[in-house]
């Protein structure tokens, strides 16, 4: 499955919201720098799917707030 997620990094906390079906909000307290908040974003979808953080990749969108994730 593949979604697609907004993401808002240094918010002043870390919350998923689903828009629809395949489309998120993200928000997170790491900062964009040194792919940190994606790896805060991957920890919180696999917090929210209750998946391990390995089953979940970015596919595209590294260095955007649009990121496309592949959910394995």
């Amino acid at each position: 499955m593949r979604i697609v997620a907004r993401v808002k990094p240094n918010a002043s906390l870390n919350k998923v919201i689903q828009i629809s079906e395949n489309q998120f909000e993200i928000f997170t307290t790491a900062s964009a720098k040194e792919g940190k908040a994606n790896k805060a974003i991957i920890d919180l979808l696999a917090e929210f799917f209750h998946l391990a953080p390995s089953r979940i990749l970015l596919i595209k969108g590294i260095k955007s707030k649009e990121k496309i994730f592949e959910i394995i």
